[in-house]
């Protein structure tokens, strides 16, 4: 049976025959020895065809595909044209070996072609790769390198450019930050409070916060110069008067020692120091806030944003935390506990970071676990939608809260919750109709427009209506002035009729006798 083998180089596809099969069989251990010696390889691996890049970024195109396992429409017109033809009912008598069982698998379904990808395959192509050049005449020396280190800053770099769309590194490096600054403040606010104790150890007692701690030692420097017209000046920093008085009262009856002008100097820049690095926590709480809103926003409303930065970081992106299972991510933060509890055959952790949400805290002692498994389901939903979604909105991640809300009465007091795909419909519904309602204002000032539009022309409709009613009542009424004085004329005329013929009976007899005389002279 004939094999040939395929390798994907740099500058283009090489198709390589492989021959006397018979003869070794697939010997992995007799190719490794082959492999070095050109003599020995050159017998059994031969050049049947090349293809060429057409450019630089064709090789990139082709080694993308390449790495997806997808066969590119030149590498199956190569293939096709250079390999013998499979013909449909009998079985093929060659075979093709690859590097990349997934590329194979698509050229087998594309084109019928068998291929293989073991060890001896990759021995082949080991010996191949150290001898390319040698098999191909026409490349200079140097070329095969300058093209290898071309397509790899290439390829490189498309990666990068990936990774920087992505911009959940920030995240990560804010919340890494956070958490160290949170450390060293608190540091540094305790050297603040016993540095400062030396001079004014009744202020310890007063203030306990430990930025109010630090602008408190600042403002009143030396605690002999504390008078009462410092009382305002403190009420404004600590925001209560009786404290600020109380400070006063406690500097003027103080136990501690006096300090040297230098030694307050110190003491001073130190306290502005760890107040200036307590007011960039707060810059960069901000910054995280929003840039959780801006990259994870469903995650952020449902369990907010610190807990689920740290989530991220953990993972190491938001991808790497959308590919978790919800059973992974529910213990994210506590693989000591598992693995310790996996070795000693003890109970396995509940939770890990997701602990620190608020949920967990309200839910009871014996239903921690279940929230804790229902919530992890949640943040895994969250964090897909979050990765994949094309546009951001908090509206997933509000409903999914509100879930879990009902999830905690449902425990505590057995009211039914709603199922989650209703939930879902519902949310891409209101986003829908959201779309329609952002698409109408432009419609709404153009229908504003029409409207008015419309209304001028019925008013103008309706005056010029009012105006022909008004000739219509005058062409009425002059008719029905016409009518009258024509029934007043004829009413007059009969009266003129009846004063002249004296009755209209007589003037019917009188008719009547001129008839019957006018028949007795006829009948005579």
């Amino acid at each position: 049976m004939a094999m040939y083998v395929l390798y994907e180089s740099s500058s283009g596809y090489g198709l390589f025959e492989v021959h006397g099969l018979d003869e070794i069989g697939q010997n992995t251990e007799a190719v490794r020895t082959s492999v070095s010696d050109l003599s020995r390889f050159g017998r059994v691996v031969q050049l049947t065809a090349f293809h060429p890049f057409e450019s630089a970024l064709d090789a990139l195109n082709q080694v993308n595909a390449v790495s997806e396992g997808v066969m590119t429409d030149e590498l199956r017109s190569f293939l096709e044209l250079n390999l013998p033809k499979v013909k449909e009912g009998k079985k093929p008598k060659f075979s093709l070996g690859l590097a990349e069982p997934k590329l194979g698998s698509h050229i087998f379904e594309a084109t019928k072609i068998p291929c293989q990808s073991n060890e001896f395959v990759l021995e082949l192509l080991r010996g191949v790769r150290q001898h390319f050049d040698r098999f191909i005449k026409d490349l200079k020396p140097g070329d095969l390198e300058k093209s290898q280190l071309g397509l790899a800053h290439s390829y490189s770099r498309a990666k990068v450019k990936f990774n920087v769309n992505r911009v959940d590194n920030m995240v990560i490096q804010a919340i890494f930050l956070l958490d160290t600054l949170d450390k060293d403040i608190n540091s540094f606010a305790m050297r603040v409070r016993e540095w400062y104790s030396w001079h004014f150890p009744e202020l310890v007692k007063i203030v306990n916060d430990n930025y109010l701690y630090a602008r408190v030692s600042k403002m009143i420097d030396d605690k002999s110069k504390l008078t009462e017209d410092h009382i305002p000046m403190l009420t404004e920093v600590l925001g209560d008067e009786d404290k600020a008085k109380e400070v006063i009262e406690a500097g003027k009856a103080s136990m501690g020692q006096d300090l040297s002008p230098l030694d307050l100097i110190n003491v001073q820049t130190f306290a502005q120091r760890v107040m200036d690095l307590a007011d960039y926590r707060k810059k960069l709480y901000d910054y995280l806030v929003t840039k959780m809103s801006d990259i994870a926003p469903n995650l952020a409303a449902l369990i907010g944003e610190m807990v689920g930065a740290r989530l991220i970081s953990h993972a190491g992106s938001l991808t790497n935390l959308a590919k978790c299972p919800s059973s992974t991510l529910q213990i994210l933060g506590a693989e000591k506990a598992l693995f310790r509890a996996l070795k000693t055959r003890g109970n396995t952790p509940k939770y890990g970071l997701i602990f620190h949400s608020s949920f967990i805290g309200r839910a009871s002692a014996k239903n921690k676990g279940r929230i804790a498994r229902y919530l992890a389901n949640k943040c895994s939903i969250a964090s897909r939608i979050d990765c994949f979604a094309d546009g951001a909105t908090t509206a997933f991640g509000e409903k999914l809260r509100e879930q879990v809300e009902e999830r905690l009465e449902f425990y505590d007091k057995g009211v039914a919750p709603r199922k989650n795909v209703d939930v879902m419909k519902e949310v891409i519904e209101n986003l829908q109709k959201q779309d329609e309602e952002g698409k109408e204002p432009v419609d709404a000032s153009v229908k504003k427009s029409k409207k008015k539009k419309a209304k001028g022309e019925e008013e103008e409709e309706e005056v010029v209506a009012m105006e022909e009613d008004k000739s219509e009542k005058k062409k009425k009424k002059e008719k029905r002035k016409m009518e009258t004085a024509e029934e007043n004329e004829k009413s007059e005329k009969k009266k003129t009729k009846k004063s002249k013929a004296g009755g209209e009976e007589e003037t019917d007899d009188g008719h009547s006798t001129k008839k019957k005389k006018k028949k007795s002279k006829s009948s005579e």
